[in-house]
């Protein structure tokens, strides 16, 4: 029992001795030292501890995984697997130490494992010869030289053929879900009928963040040579695994993610991927395509095991250039400890990243939550339906998690910020009658305490200035954004809501800018896209609407939002046959809309007034500034300033497209629409 201890130890369940067998034999004709305990009835003392000695000293541990160690749930090979997960703790993190082997089609989500195998990459060997590749492979990450680092073994290139055999260390894996795709529309330079705003606030073009302040820095920037090449301290986060063996706990594992995301989001000198671009990766092929698809240098990722009213996250964060780990540790918390753990994450993460923490961090992440397990998860829950929103049900069911959160905590002024942003987009899109001024009057009180809570809140700032902006107190709002923007400089659906409204306003420059800016951080949303695409509608920038547009759909193919807006700038660059082509595949929102608008041009007057005979059936003087726009541009111009006076007196929110829209051009030179645009007071 005194012989050297060998380079590798293969472990496994006593039905799978047959495949241990062969992989030994293959790598020990390789010239590989290899550890098979074939005597399972051999036992005492000191084989145990020859057995602990080979674990701790074997420069890599070879579990076997297979349907056969899933369905024994007790046996020898798991102390030897949590001997060697332990070892694991005290390795630096870009030591290659766990080798799994799946010997069938065993799932590695919810595989009966410890996490650290969880944490790096199997490899599948489903029966016959063992190939040379994997001997290579194994060879390879024994050799003394660099070459043996997580980074040697480099995942394929875009659009190359996968190797035989997986990189050292992966991704975490992800249980693989449908993924619906749900079109977050924000805002419109000639706003829809249903908009259907995820969230309300629109940021407004402040005095103190001008078009220089928001710079586009971090744009994809492949160099000359191909090199990947990020910008500095930038990081992505992917929604971290479910564990808890309930896929209706996938809210609290979706929303976990969200809430550390917007936590290293307060880290002034960290640029972090947002939320729609990051969770598309829900079922991420590997760490080098997500880098390079979101232009980050690093990416965070982990798993959530929720127990009754404690949580277990593990965490990693990997060096997506080099593919080093950088950093893991796993948490055991009570749920009513998160906030301190959001705050303890992101503090290692920033570390690790070497970026400097200016002021407290901790008061930044905590600001407006809660230490109350009970309206967490109902804070959770809401979220999750406010922020995938398509039906007014959804909206319903948002509000009333939302209350049930402040019903538990009623100092929880998130709470309070986002259940205003759900009555205000109920309010905008599903509400008749008294039922609109109700849901304003209650989003106005929910947002105003949620600031009486957290005056520094961004969320809450952001809600009271979505009240105001459809209540036509465009100078209010446009404050209110302003110190939401000002505290919350890294979000990119404030930023594209900044962009749009600045638009709005007829600040060109800053609207541009703020949402280019809001697609650097999200490269991949839908929401971004469409945001420059209003940006540059409202800019007359109509090439550039196009393609931001174009691109948007190319997201989204099924959308008939997209199509609308592609229609619409079509028809306001001028190609008409381009714009009827796109209106015919548009929502049906917006349908009337752009048939009414484009087939008049046509020469189609029949088919035009068809579309907004349509409108007025199913809208009536709810679309009453849509009335004004199609008016003027049949050349109405008495019909359309009288839709503008019902309008007026509606108080439409919609009126907000008056100063900068190109279709109310026809009427700026009239008396009575000039005195309706300067009683609208649009900010200068």
């Amino acid at each position: 029992m005194t012989e050297p201890s060998h380079a590798v130890f293969v472990s496994y369940a006593s039905q799978d001795r047959e495949t241990a067998q062969k992989i030994c034999e293959a790598l020990r004709a390789a010239g590989v030292e290899v550890f098979l305990d074939q005597s399972e009835l051999r036992g005492g003392d000191v084989w145990d501890q020859k057995i602990r000695r080979e674990i701790h000293d074997c420069a890599l541990f070879i579990p076997l995984i297979s349907a056969n160690t899933a369905s024994r749930h007790e046996g020898y090979f798991r102390l030897e697997w949590d001997l060697a997960d332990q070892r694991t703790h005290m390795m630096a993190r870009n030591r290659v130490f766990i080798v799994p082997v799946c010997l069938d089609a065993t799932a590695e989500a919810g595989a009966d494992v410890p996490e650290s195998f969880q944490r790096v990459q199997w490899t599948h060997l489903p029966g016959g010869p063992i190939p040379p590749e994997f001997v290579a492979h194994i060879k390879r990450l024994l050799s003394p030289a660099p070459a043996a680092t997580a980074a040697s073994v480099a995942p394929p290139a875009p659009g190359s053929s996968p190797s035989p055999l997986p990189a050292a260390r992966r991704p975490l894996p992800r249980r693989v879900l449908p993924v619906a795709a749900v079109v977050l529309v924000l805002a419109a330079p000639a706003y829809l009928l249903v908009n259907k705003l995820r969230s309300p606030g629109h940021g407004a073009a402040a005095p103190s963040m001008t078009s220089s302040s928001l710079t586009t820095t971090g744009t994809p920037a492949a160099v000359a040579d191909g090199a990947f090449n990020p910008p500095p301290h930038s990081i992505a986060v992917l929604p971290f695994v479910n564990l808890s063996g309930d896929k209706e706990q996938e809210y609290f594992s979706d929303g976990l993610t969200e809430e550390l995301l917007n936590s290293l989001a307060e880290i002034n000198e960290l640029q972090v991927a947002a939320r729609t671009s990051s969770f598309s990766f829900k079922e991420h092929p590997d760490i080098a395509t997500v880098a390079h698809k979101l232009n980050v240098g690093a990416v965070l990722e982990g798993s959530v095991r929720r127990s009754a009213n404690t949580v277990r996250v593990t965490a990693q964060l990997i060096n997506a250039v080099t593919g080093f780990h950088l950093w893991s540790k796993t948490y055991d918390r009570d749920l009513g400890d998160v906030l301190k753990l959001q705050t303890e994450i992101a503090t290692a993460v920033a570390n690790s990243l070497k970026v400097t923490l200016l002021g407290d961090l901790a008061t930044k992440i905590e600001l407006g939550g809660t230490r109350n397990p009970g309206a967490l998860d109902a804070y959770l829950r809401a979220s999750k339906a406010f922020m995938s929103y398509d039906r007014e049900a959804d909206l319903q069911s948002a509000v009333a998690d939302y209350s049930e959160a402040i019903r538990q905590d009623p100092s929880y002024a998130l709470a309070f910020a986002y259940r205003s942003q759900a009555l205000a987009g109920y309010a905008r899109n599903y509400a008749t009658g008294a039922a609109i001024r109700e849901s304003y009057a209650k989003a106005q009180a929910d947002a105003q305490k949620a600031l009486a809570l957290a005056p520094e809140l961004a969320e809450a700032h952001e809600a009271l200035a979505c009240v105001l902006r459809d209540s036509l107190e465009f100078t209010r709002a446009a404050e209110e954004f302003q110190r939401a923007v000002a505290l919350a400089p890294g979000n990119a659906r404030l930023l594209g809501d900044y962009g749009i409204f600045a638009g709005d306003m007829g600040q060109t420059e800053t609207s541009l800018a703020a949402a280019s800016r809001a697609l650097v951080l999200d490269p991949l949303s839908f929401d971004a896209h469409t945001a420059l695409g209003f940006a540059s509608m409202t800019a007359r920038r109509y090439p550039e609407a196009i393609k931001a547009f174009t691109r948007a759909k190319g997201l989204a193919p099924n959308s008939g939002f997209a199509s609308a807006w592609l229609s619409y700038a079509y028809y306001a660059s001028g190609d008409f046959a381009t714009a009827r082509a796109a209106c015919e595949s548009a929502d049906d929102s917006n349908k009337p809309i752009c048939s009414a608008l484009v087939y008049e041009k046509l020469g189609r007057h029949a088919d035009a007034r068809q579309g907004l005979s349509r409108l007025q059936a199913e809208w009536a003087d709810a679309a009453a500034v849509f009335y004004v726009m199609i008016y003027a541009q049949w050349g109405e111009k008495a019909r359309a300033l009288d839709w503008l006076d019902t309008a007026m007196r509606l108080r439409d929110p919609y009126l907000i497209r008056v100063r900068q829209n190109q279709n109310f051009d026809p009427l700026r030179k009239e008396p009575r629409f000039q005195a309706i645009e300067a009683s609208l007071k649009f900010p200068s």
